[in-house]
């Protein structure tokens, strides 16, 4: 294992197993070719063709979105996504832009479009040396069980901005007050895009840094982290570096921190590797 292997898993992506998902002219996603032959039978929301898949459902945000979930409903009925506890992720050329539909979460992957997410890393400096919280993800969790995992992390869903899910999933999984959620500091993005079992994940997480007080203890309040711990932010990137511990893109949003923290020689052989991995182009 080595910081380059996540990087690596993390940007799975094939262009040569996809074909666009075109809307108005412009992408919106990516479809592995056998979900795209998933969609012909719907003709009245999407045209399939060799090359591409064109949405073709006309009208409103609300109207277009009705019309891609009833294609959501039939292809959870075909077994080929699973619904998410009615969560929905707006779907949009570029991030800011008005969304085009809003889409069910767990059929991201398979339609290929970009999501969005907020990841905290909790720091103290207080306790001798740099050190961060690490969470543990619920045994039962859909996404990377019982993994390692940053102190608060969450998607961006439909109606919610960047600061709105921040503070809404710093009081949910670490019971973090918003008045030490105003110190936070916005530090940059990461980018990946990688081929799941279900399709492509195209993401794009936002990364705030957050220096909590010595006598903070992060408390779960939503039961999907079971156990925190403060870890030595040393020992934190050499756990990176030399296991699969950590919830994949966690992995990257911890080396960002390494990077901006001098926690990785700039000597180091992989030093060029993580600097230029971490963001993938927006394409």
């Amino acid at each position: 294992m080595s910081f380059i292997d996540h990087i690596r898993a993390c940007n799975s992506f094939d262009r040569a197993r996809v074909v666009p998902l075109i809307a108005d002219g412009r992408r919106i996603g990516w479809l592995r070719h056998d979900n795209a032959a998933a969609l012909a039978p719907y003709r009245h929301v999407f045209a399939v063709g060799s090359d591409a898949v064109r949405l073709v459902a006309a009208g409103d945000v609300d109207r277009v979105s009705a019309a891609v979930d009833a294609v959501v409903e039939a292809l959870v009925a075909e077994n080929r996504v699973p619904k998410w506890r009615n969560e929905t992720f707006d779907v949009m050329a570029r991030w800011g832009e008005k969304p085009i539909f809003r889409l069910d979460r767990g059929a991201v992957p398979f339609f290929g479009t970009r999501a969005y997410g907020v990841h905290l890393n909790g720091c103290c400096r207080e306790t001798g040396g740099l050190k961060l919280w690490i969470g543990r993800r619920a045994p039962d969790k859909r996404v990377s069980p019982d993994k390692l995992d940053n102190i608060v992390a969450g998607g961006i869903g439909n109606g919610h901005g960047i600061l709105a899910t921040l503070y809404k999933e710093a009081a949910e999984e670490a019971t973090i007050p918003a008045q030490l959620v105003d110190r936070a500091v916005p530090v940059g993005a990461v980018s990946y895009c990688m081929e799941t079992k279900l399709g492509i994940r195209d993401d794009v997480l936002f990364i705030y840094d957050l220096d909590l007080p010595a006598d903070f203890m992060p408390h779960n309040s939503d039961g999907e982290i079971v156990q925190f711990e403060l870890m030595e932010a040393e020992r934190v990137i050499a756990r990176v570096r030399t296991s699969d511990d950590f919830k994949f893109n966690v992995n990257l949003v911890i080396l960002d921190f390494a990077l901006r923290h001098g926690l990785i020689a700039v000597d180091d052989p992989e030093y060029l590797d993580v600097a230029t991995g971490l963001h993938r182009p927006l394409d």
